[in-house]
């Protein structure tokens, strides 16, 4: 398994990590799993949100040691 493509995006307030991810998975495959480091409680409701519009895949929540992050799967 292969580690995620990390975007950092700790002490940004939403909408700029919906922002951050959207111009980083088209650089990636399709496939891919993107962790977005977010500490602004609104990416907790607007990630999930973007990705049932652009038709990604939201993984879930991830409390790791460098923060709250979210998992993005790139689906086209």
């Amino acid at each position: 398994m292969t580690a995620p493509e990390v975007v950092d995006c700790r002490g940004q307030r939403c909408p700029l990590p919906v922002i951050a991810v959207a111009r980083r998975l088209p650089e990636l495959p399709v496939g891919t799993l993107v962790r977005v480091l977010a500490d602004d409680p609104a990416a907790a409701v607007d990630l999930p949100a973007w990705c049932r519009l652009r038709g990604q895949e939201f993984v879930g929540r991830v409390d790791g040691p460098d923060g709250p992050g979210f998992d993005v799967r790139r689906r086209r």
